[in-house]
């Protein structure tokens, strides 16, 4: 009986290692890892790698986990490298240079650049130099017991943040980063994520992996098909659940099957707290300083492996434009397909033809 592998989008994402690989690879069952990095819960899990197949179980499980902890180290080295707070990160430095020019690595410009790519594409609705605005929102703030305890930020210290978003005061010249508005800061925090999930399913393919799961918080890199039991050597599509954001107990909108793909979503239900009645989500319109307000709960997007980081700028992106703006821009896009819900409950794919199942 083929066991079921379903990775549920939440704030953090559950897997469940219950399959096992190809046979004809490799009869290994699985190994699962998890870190935090980048504000989020990482989690992968290798269920099949080329050169193993002499291998005793345990070798097999210490080879994975050297694989793992290398792509942790990756995690690592580009969160300090990335970070907005981190003292001494590129990210940083440029946020605290006062306008001048700051000698950064040629990944950190690639990063920045497609921040700025997705300014342009959106409209400005996605724009990474929106740092002083998110500085004012606490999301994550709790009581002794648990409940959220976030509040609105000064309606004049908004108003003063606001102006000094604009992507278009970001100067790239050569290997150096400025910033035309000195009181401007850089946050990658809505791409930078879909970025480093990229470079570790590289990594992790360059060291032999064949089947694996990777989770960066709601990013996530499907390499190869979800193996079987000994007795059946057929690959399958993985299973991704993906959350209906308005079920509090986390109930799943639907399966999404795929192999080779990566997978982000964004939702207004992943960090938020209410205040005299009123939901504050965290994905801030640069030019109001506060929360969006479309008809759109979570956006799921879809793409060949290697894409994460578009899909990362694509979820917010559409989920800022609405339905139909939204996907509007999705079907004039190769390559990327998406799951929108709405704050009806309305389930939309801009392919009828991609395998969702709605719950």
């Amino acid at each position: 009986m083929k066991k079921i592998f379903t990775v549920i989008l939440l704030v953090t994402v559950l897997i469940i290692p219950q399959l096992g690989c190809k046979s004809q690879q490799n009869n290994y069952q699985g190994v699962t890892k998890t870190g935090f990095y980048m504000d989020t819960v990482c989690q992968i899990t290798i269920y099949s790698m080329t050169g193993t197949e002499d291998m005793g179980q345990e070798e097999q499980e210490q080879k994975a986990l050297s694989v793992i902890t290398g792509a942790f180290k990756l995690c690592d080295e580009y969160e300090k490298r990335l970070s907005k707070t981190i003292e001494g990160s590129e990210i940083y430095r440029i946020n605290h240079a006062a306008g001048e020019a700051v000698e950064v690595d040629e990944t950190t410009i690639e990063v920045i650049e497609k921040g700025m790519e997705y300014g342009r594409i959106s409209g400005g609705n996605f724009d990474i130099t929106i740092g002083q605005v998110t500085d004012l929102w606490d999301f994550h703030e709790q009581d002794e017991a648990g409940e959220k305890t976030g509040q609105v930020p000064d309606e004049n210290e908004i108003e003063q943040a606001v102006s000094h978003v604009d992507y278009e005061q970001i100067i790239i010249q050569g290997n150096t980063v400025r910033l035309a508005d000195p009181q401007a800061e850089i946050d990658l925090g809505g791409i930078a994520k879909g970025y480093v999930a990229d470079r570790v399913g590289d990594y992790m393919e360059e060291q032999g992996v064949t089947s694996a799961v990777i989770s960066l918080g709601g990013n996530i890199v499907v390499i190869g098909e979800k193996g079987v039991s000994m007795a059946d050597s057929q690959g399958d599509d993985f299973s991704i659940g993906i959350r209906d954001p308005q079920s509090d107990s986390g109930d799943l909108a639907g399966v999404l099957r795929c192999s080779d793909k990566t997978v982000v979503t964004s939702g207004t239900y992943e960090r938020y707290f209410e205040a005299d009645g009123i939901r504050y989500h965290h994905i801030l319109d640069p030019e109001t300083g506060y929360p969006f307000d479309t008809d759109v709960l979570s956006v799921t997007i879809i793409a060949d492996k290697g894409r994460s980081v578009d899909c990362d700028g694509l979820s917010t992106t559409c989920l800022t434009l609405g339905t139909e703006k939204g996907m509007e821009l999705i079907r004039s896009m190769d390559g990327i397909e998406a799951v929108f819900i709405d704050t009806e409950g309305q389930i939309t794919l801009s392919d009828d033809s991609l395998a969702f199942e709605q719950s």
